[in-house]
Parts: structure tokens; sequence; C-alpha cells
């Protein structure tokens, strides 16, 4: 031991000491294995992670940058195609085209829908009229003035359009957005294409409607269809049955219209109508029935005047017809003769000996009393003769070469003056 002390000091040069705090080094026999690696391999497995894990890292990172660039896109595509799209509903940069565009009546189905009245007022019944909004788009898309038939007709069903619009002609331009097309198509617009027609008096319901579908109003057929079968809510057309577009005849009144290009034929007969209830007001035909007279009967009476007068003698006319009607046992025997019911009964045309055996309740010479009903449209001069005839005594009158009307008392005066008459 002693030696073994020895030979430690000598190995240093002098005796080891401890430092404070230093533990007391362990006897050889009793000190535990020692574990130097262990830390080196901890930092090693902190500074090099698995290259599995390194892959993995990688792919996820490569996903959501591919996630990221797809958001992006398919953002930028949605972006540009709402901008397209809202560039037609705005109708931003579109070149400029103005041009009248026709809605016909085959794009439209109609229904009659109840409106309630108001402080107690009957409810009534309106036309209403829907648009087919496919061939509405498909024709503004030909046009020029949509470029998306899906966007527009999507817009038509969120503002529900198809009850705004109504058949017609209309003025239409590329500034207009789709609201302002819807607007444009609608039966009030002010972008409807208009037209003036006068309809002069003493014109049948036929040559109307003839005139009407030159002028581009409607046709003739669809207004035929229309007079027939429409019932009209006034009252002096209560009693006249449907089924023949004659039924309006007398009652549409000939007068300078506005009229839609490609008009709805109900509108147009319709306006015709109110003219008529308001020309022969309401107070009018109160008073006819405090006389006991019919105003039928009074209208087919202004029809034949209208017909027959030279612009002059319209109370006259009136009355000799009333003379003929109100003495049946005259010379006359209650027939009134009247040329005009013959052109009535013939096509319009010049009358002549064999068209007065035509059998047609229209004949005045074959039947006496009143035609079946008016055989014209009679303007207001017409009218008011007929409400009031002229006193006199005549029974017969005829056209001179002076182009007016020669009266006469009796028959003998009468076939004088026709016999004064140059033979043709």
């Amino acid at each position: 031991m002693e030696e073994s002390r020895r030979s430690a000091q000598d190995m240093d040069g002098a005796p080891r000491r401890r430092s404070s705090g230093e533990a007391p080094r362990r006897r050889s026999g009793s000190e535990p294995p020692r574990r130097a690696a262990a830390p080196e391999e901890g930092q090693r497995r902190r500074s090099a992670p698995p290259r599995r894990r390194r892959r993995r890292g990688g792919v996820a990172a490569a996903g959501a940058a591919l996630y990221v660039v797809i958001v992006i896109g398919i953002s930028i595509v949605l972006a540009a195609v709402g901008w397209i799209c809202a560039g037609d509903v705005l109708a931003l940069n579109k070149a400029p085209l103005s041009a009248e565009v026709v809605l016909p009546p085959d794009y439209f189905t109609q229904r009659e829908v109840t409106v309630k009245g108001e402080d107690g007022a009957p409810d009534t019944t309106k036309t209403v009229y829907e648009a087919d909004i496919g061939k509405v788009a498909a024709l503004l898309k030909e046009e020029g003035f949509i470029e998306y038939k899906p966007v527009f007709k999507l817009f038509c069903s969120m503002t529900k359009a198809k009850t705004k619009m109504a058949p017609g002609t209309y003025q239409l331009n590329t500034d207009m957005d789709y609201r302002a097309l819807i607007s444009a198509l609608g039966s009030k617009s002010g972008s409807k294409a208009e037209i003036s027609v006068t309809i002069p008096e003493g014109y049948s319901v036929e040559q109307i409607f003839a005139l009407l579908e030159e002028k581009g109003v409607a046709t003739v057929a669809d207004l035929n269809d229309m007079a027939a079968n429409h019932d009209y809510k006034f009252e002096f057309l209560e009693g006249i049955p449907l089924g023949d577009p004659k039924r309006l005849e007398g009652y549409l009144f000939p007068d300078t219209y506005r009229f839609y290009i490609n008009e709805n034929p109900l509108y147009a007969i319709n306006k015709m109508l109110v003219n008529f209830s308001q020309m022969v007001s309401k107070e009018q035909r109160e008073k006819l029935k405090e006389e006991g007279k019919s105003l039928r009967d009074i209208i087919t009476i202004a029809s034949m005047i209208e017909k027959e007068t030279d612009g002059t003698d319209q109370a006259l006319i009136a009355s000799v017809i009333y003379n003929r009607l109100n003495h049946p046992n005259s010379g006359t025997n209650g027939y009134l003769q009247i040329d005009a019911t013959l052109v009535y009964i013939n096509g319009g045309n010049q009358p002549t000996e064999a068209d007065k055996a035509i059998d047609s309740p229209y004949n005045t010479y074959l039947y006496a009393g009143l035609p079946a009903g008016p055989i014209a449209n009679p303007g207001s001069a017409a009218i008011w003769a007929a409400m009031n005839p002229k006193e006199s005594d005549y029974y017969y009158y005829a056209l001179g070469t002076d182009g007016l009307h020669h009266y006469s008392r009796t028959y003998n005066e009468h076939q004088a003056f026709l016999n004064s008459l140059p033979k043709e």
C-alpha cells in the first residue's frame, strides 16, 4: 500500500489534492461501467432523421402546392366567366346595334286569372300572357342583343320575366342590359313600334280587319278569332252570342288610332270598343232605355245611314227609315229596300236585281223591318241622326247626277225622278 501511494505521487510529481466540491473518487472495485458512447448516438439520431420520413414530407408539400394552384386556377376561371357573364347581363362593351325585334303571338300562351274586386266591387277576369323564354332568348341571341342564352334564361327565371313580356314589334339597342330588354319587350313599353291607322266611317268588320293586317297591326285570322270568341265585358255587347266575328259589327268605332306593330288582336279590338263606349256614353244608353229604344236597333239604323248618306243628309235619311218602319201600311209596306244591305251580303259588289232575291236576314228587299244587325261601323254623325231623326213625310230618295240625294213623298214622285235621270 505504501508503495502504491508513493508511486502515485511520484508519477505526478506531487501528491494529488481534491478540489473543493469534487466527489471522492470511487474505488476501482465499486465504480459502475461507463457508457460514454450513448450521448453520441443520441446526437446522431436527432441530427439525421430517417430517409422515409423525409420523402413523405416532400410529397405532402408538393400536394399542398398543387391544391393551391388548382384553387387559384379555378378561381381565376370562375372570375373570368363571371366577368364575361356580367358583361352580357349589364350590356358592357357591346358593339352599337339598333333594330326592330318582333315577338309573334305564337311565342306566348294565355290564361284567364281572377282579379279580386276592391271595396266590395265584383271580381273580374283578365287575360295574362306568358312568354316562352327559350324562344325569346334564341331570338335575342340571333339578333345580337345577348350572348349567352342560359344566362338570360336564368335571369328571366329569377325576375319572373315571362309575365312581363307581350307580343309586338319593339325597337331595341345594345345599350340595353337584361333588365332594360325585358322592360322594353312589355305591353307598356315605350320601345314598341307604333303606327297610326285611320278607320273610315262606314267600314265593315271585314274591311277594318283587312286594313289592320295591311298596316301590320295583326292578321285577319287572329282578329277574326278574337272578335268571334272573346267575351268582351261591355254592357252593349250583352246578349250577342259568340262564334261570329260579325257580332262586333257596328261597335268598332271609326277613328284614328295608334296601334303597335304586331299588336295583340285582343288589345286592338278592345281599343275600338272602348272608344265606342265613350262616344255613345252611358247616359245616352240609359236615355234610350227610358224611351224604350234598343241601342242595337239605333246602331243598325245608323249603319245604314252611314252607308247611304252623301255626307250632308244623315238626318233626312234617318227620317225615311223611321217613316217606313213606323208606318208599315204605307206604300212601302215596312220594307226598307236599302241597297247598302245588298252590298253587305253580295261581297261588296254593285247590287243587281238578282241580289234582291238573296235569302239573308240582312236583305231589306226580301224581309220587312230592320236587318239582322248593323251592316257597318257608323260614325258620330250617323249615330246622332239615328237618335235624332229629322221630321219629314219622305218615304223615298235617290241619288241624282249632282251627287246629292233627292227625296220623294210618294212612289209616283220617286219614279218620275228616276225617269228623269240620263239613261246609262
